[in-house]
């Protein structure tokens, strides 16, 4: 989070996204990291992504939310990335609704908890929606959780059709 601090805090928190996905966020790309902070993500990317380097992007997303940010329900454009993207879930933990695109009865709540690595790939990817549920709608299981502000730094492949 030091290293981000200087560069999210000159961004303002936005409530228009281009796919109307994300509420009350602030993003940026990064491929320049600290040595510790490059060794962690090297750590995993080796972890998530089994193939070559050469099929990850090299740009690491940086996802804001407010405390009171949402992210809709939506599956990621294939434009964008590929079959698997991870995250690491700093400051507050949150829950990550999976909803299946045909079959809407077969829910999965996940808590993501702070400092967690999360892994989609595949059909969890394409067959599912998944949004981080607002403090109110929050809850795992019957036991609330309390949503502060929090950061996912998320690693990505390239769509197929560029590797």
């Amino acid at each position: 989070m030091k290293e981000l601090h200087p560069h999210l805090d000159r961004l303002k928190y936005e409530y228009n996204h281009w796919d109307d996905a994300i509420h009350g966020f602030r993003e940026i790309e990064r491929s320049r990291w600290s040595k510790s902070s490059s060794n962690i993500l090297a750590r995993i990317r080796h972890l998530a992504f089994p193939g070559p380097e050469k099929q990850q992007l090299p740009q690491t997303h940086i996802l804001d939310l407010a405390q009171s940010g949402v992210i809709k329900p939506h599956v990621d454009s294939v434009r964008f990335c590929g079959n698997i993207i991870c995250g690491v879930c700093l400051l507050s933990d949150a829950v990550m609704r999976l909803v299946n695109v045909e079959h809407k009865d077969q829910i999965v709540d996940i808590l993501l908890q702070r400092c967690s690595l999360y892994i989609m790939k595949d059909q969890s990817r394409f067959n599912y929606t998944h949004e981080v549920l607002g403090d109110k709608e929050s809850f795992f299981g019957n036991e609330a959780v309390e949503r502060g502000r929090r950061v996912s730094i998320i690693c990505r492949n390239h769509p197929s059709e560029k590797i």
